[in-house]
């Protein structure tokens, strides 16, 4: 555990020490992402648009849905939507982090543990932008800004923390076992209809909403509502809260000493 823990802090002090490296990277890897293609990086911004705009118009055009507790069912979608977006695409991206970039692995002053971050990093630039478009549709319809708007960032740390802990997991498995990238994939889109995205918690029995609550998706989720619609702070939900980190933490330490006891086996099976 104390070894973990020293990683740990020696990893932040590695980020901070090559934030421009980082940086540097997260530009690589967004343009390499559509490279080839006419419209370039404008594509990470074009499918998740295209995507809310067809949700809307089905919903809200087609279905007409109703309001959710008297708010409009778009903007109390997209706050699910957004963040999830994120959670899912640095997850998925970072999960073949290692594997994609296998000529930095044999460098051994480079930190491998760092591979993962830039595509979180490449994840977080798409969802400023979607967070600006969050904003943006709230003013449409005449909501204006709140104090309880400023706990995106919270939320947003809180998603970094936990993708971070699942990425270093499930980077270090997919290198001796590929298949690890499809499975994670089959657990987000199971995920995502697992966590009340589309539909309201309520609509569940009472008996079984604890469970639900249990996946960490959930306090993220409606942790964007909180700051957008309920006007709610997070510590006003105490067993939630702790329940999140206490996980969180769980996964980041077990993702941090999985990949550093696989760490030096990697150049051998790459």
């Amino acid at each position: 555990m104390m070894n973990i823990c020293k990683s740990l802090r020696g990893l932040i002090g590695d980020i901070v020490a090559n934030r421009k490296l980082l940086w540097q990277m997260t530009r690589r890897d967004f343009r390499q992402r559509y490279l080839g293609s006419y419209l370039g990086i404008l594509w990470a911004f074009i499918q998740p648009t295209v995507t809310v705009l067809i949700f809307w118009f089905v919903f809200q055009v087609g279905f007409k849905a109703v309001p959710v507790n008297n708010f409009p069912f778009i903007l109390w979608l997209v706050c699910g939507m957004f963040p999830w977006f994120f959670l899912s695409d640095s997850i998925l991206s970072a999960t073949n982090s290692v594997i994609e970039s296998s000529f930095l692995v044999k460098k051994i002053v480079f930190r491998v543990e760092l591979l993962p971050i830039v595509k979180i990093m490449s994840a977080l630039v798409v969802h400023v932008f979607f967070v600006a478009v969050l904003f943006a549709m709230f003013a449409i319809y005449g909501y204006p800004v709140t104090i309880y708007n400023l706990q995106i960032i919270y939320y947003l740390f809180a998603m970094i923390c936990l993708s971070l802990g699942l990425s270093w997991l499930t980077a270090s498995l997919t290198v001796f076992l590929r298949d690890i990238g499809q499975f994670v994939a089959m657990i987000l889109q199971f995920g995502f209809w697992g966590t009340p995205i589309f539909w309201n918690l309520q609509m569940v029995p009472e008996q079984f909403q604890f469970f639900l609550k249990l996946n960490p998706a959930y306090y993220l989720v409606e942790g964007y509502r909180q700051s957008f619609i309920y006007d709610e702070w997070f510590w006003e939900h105490p067993c939630l809260t702790a329940y999140f980190w206490a996980f969180t933490a769980l996964v980041m330490f077990i993702g941090a000493w999985c990949f550093k006891k696989l760490r030096p086996h990697f150049a051998d099976v790459l």
